[in-house]
This record gives structure tokens, sequence and C-alpha cells, in this order.
């Protein structure tokens, strides 16, 4: 399905030319060169004007307001693949949508049948730990303290019980001091200088807007432009108190070589907000948006990518096994591998970041006996 929308400033007329595509529930009689030229694009690539067809009242059809008010023209437009025309069941706009914008929010109802296929695929939520505190003084102790104690209770495990039963009771009992003294990473917000103080003004910008629909009086009209302006005024001070607030804390990192946060603010201002996407490309750059053509992007990429070696060079190789008997690591192995341990990325199917493992170290590999060490390796 193919939609075409925006603003072409093109008012599209009543012609009787142009019915075929436009329709008759135009605001206008008479189209300009932007509607002519609209309509003539319309029709070479086999679309239709949907925003033209639907009797509403007039106020229901206008897309923009002169800023006197008084001239309301139909300029923006939604055009849709004629054969897909019948998915559109209305179109129209709506007044009350506060964009603080001289357009109004144009609406398209749309309803199509497809055919999908049933999966029962089941997304995992994972949950993140705020691991952050960590790095604080008082909530590294506090986790400490609460791992010790959960832990104390392991003290006297049998050492011939099953590794994997014992490395579940010992993963929960990390997962749970990590919940009770750490909490959840909360996502951060798109915009982190929008309070409430600015929620409050948008309020009253939308209910000033809206008194000024339904009384279009040169009072209500000032009041709007006053409140327009000290909303407009809040909101560039708050990010200017925000911007100031994260260029404070990017040069407080630099002093203390905080690396990996001074990196994070400083990606943060360069890319900005980047919505999450599953779209990836193909050999063409063209963007794929079915699954199965993304599963077999992937297959073709990671074929490529790992098949290095031809089967003549794989049929000499050899291949050396490591022995049958391995002994048993040592502590000082198992205190090297946990300070080893890379930070800042992302926990596996256990959940448990890094960073939660050395920061209860101690508790972990020196309270423990041998076999413990083996559980937790």
């Amino acid at each position: 399905m193919k939609i075409l929308s925006g603003d072409f400033n093109a008012k599209v007329g009543r012609e009787h030319i142009f019915k075929p595509t436009t329709g008759n529930e135009s605001l206008h009689e008479i189209s300009n060169d932007n509607g002519v030229r609209g309509v003539n694009f319309a029709t070479s690539k086999n679309l239709t004007v949907k925003s033209t067809m639907f009797p509403h009242r007039n106020i229901r059809k206008f897309t923009w307001t002169s800023p006197d008010g008084k001239i309301h023209n139909q300029i923006d437009h939604i055009l849709i693949d004629r054969r897909r025309h019948s998915s559109v069941l209305d179109v129209r706009s709506f007044r009350a949508a506060d964009c603080d914008t001289d357009h109004y929010l144009v609406v398209e109802n749309v309803r199509e049948s497809l055919a999908v296929s049933k999966q029962t695929t089941h997304r995992v939520h994972m949950e993140r730990f705020n691991v952050k505190k960590v790095n604080e003084v008082e909530g590294k102790e506090q986790y400490r303290v609460e791992i010790s104690n959960r832990f104390a209770a392991l003290e006297h495990l049998d050492t011939e019980v099953d590794v994997n039963k014992a490395w579940e009771t010992i993963r929960e009992n990390i997962k749970m001091s990590a919940k009770e003294s750490l909490g959840y990473y909360k996502p951060k917000k798109h915009k982190p200088w929008f309070d409430e103080g600015c929620t409050k003004l948008l309020d009253q910008r939308k209910q000033a807007k809206l008194q000024c629909l339904q009384d279009p009086s040169e009072l209500s009209g000032d009041n709007l432009n006053n409140i327009r302006r000290e909303t407009s005024r809040h909101f560039r001070n708050k990010k200017r108190e925000y911007l100031k607030d994260k260029i404070d804390e990017l040069a407080m990192n630099s002093k203390n070589k905080n690396i990996t946060d001074l990196h994070r603010g400083i990606n943060d201002f360069k890319r900005g907000y980047q919505p999450s996407s599953n779209l990836v490309k193909d050999e063409n750059g063209d963007l794929l948006a079915d699954s199965h053509n993304i599963l077999n992007r992937w297959r073709n990429y990671f074929s490529q990518l790992l098949n290095v070696h031809r089967v003549s060079d794989v049929r000499h190789t050899e291949i050396h096994t490591a022995g049958l008997l391995i002994p048993d690591p040592t502590p000082f192995e198992v205190e090297s591998a946990i300070a080893k341990l890379k930070q800042y990325k992302s926990p596996g199917c256990d959940q448990i970041p890094a960073e939660l493992i050395q920061a209860g170290s101690k508790i972990l590999y020196v309270q423990r006996t041998t076999s413990n060490y083996f559980y937790l390796a």
C-alpha cells in the first residue's frame, strides 16, 4: 500500500474533469496551479486524492488558517494507490489537536485485511539492573551487605550437589540481592527537561486554543498569543538549563577521567534520539521490512562472513582437542577471571551483568569452598 501525505500547498478544486481522481467534496471550487500539478502527478502514478472524497462540514475540511484567522484553505492532502483506495474509510482534519502551528492535524482511517502467518514466537522481556549504583560507595556497600546475608545460608552447601542446581541457587541469590539493593534501570526520557511545569503550560495553551476556536474574538486571540509566547519562552529556558547541566557533567567526567560516561554523553549529543528499527538493507541498499526476507538476508550475510575457508582447506585442517582430564580452577584463577570481566556489556540469558559479579567478588570467591568456585565459573 503506497500512501503519500503532507503539505502540498495545493488547492484541489471540484472540476468535472478531475472527479475520477479527486471526488466532489473539496473545500475549493477551482484548483490553483499546485492543485493541477498535484492531480496530474496522482494520475500519472495511478493514485487518488482521498482527502477530497468524503463529505464533511467545511470546518472539518480546511487544513490551514492564515495568521489573521480569516482565510481557510485545504492544502494538506492524502494520496493512496488506486488499487487500495477502498481501504480508506475517512479523512478529516482535527482543529483541537495542539501542535502550535498554523496547520491542522489531518487524520486518515484505514482498514486493511492482511494475510499473516501464525507464529508461536514469544518475546522475552528482560529487566536491567541499575548497575550505576554499584559505582557509588553507598550503593556498592548496600549490595555487598545484601549479597553477604543471602550467601551466608550457602556456607554449608553440599559439595556433591549437581552443578546446574548449585549455579541456579547462586544466580537467584545474586539477582535477588541486586533487586533489593540496586533496583531496576529506568529508561531515560526523550526530553528529560520536560517536567510538570511544561505539562501545565501545554494544558493552558490547549485550553486557550479551544476557547479561541469556540469564540474567535480578538480577546481570545490575544490570550492565545500571550500563552504561546510564555510557553515557548519557558521551553527554551528549560532546555538551556538542561544543556548547561549536561555540559557541566561532561566537563566533570572529563576531569575525573570517567571515559565511559564521557563518551556516552557525547554520543547522545551527536546522535540525538534514534528510534529502534528492525529493518535491514539488502545487497543493493534497499530496505527490507518482511521478516522472511530479513531472515534470508542475515543468513546470506553470515554465510559469506563465516565461510572464509575453502572446502579443501577445511579438510586438511588439524583439530586439536583438549585433554579428557581437566583440573578444577583454583581460587586464584577464579579471582583473575572475575577481575578480567568486561564492564558495560549486555548480560546473557542469566541476566547478570559483569558489574554485579565484580562488586560482590569478595563474597563470591573468598567465603566459598573449592567446589563453589567451580559452580561460579
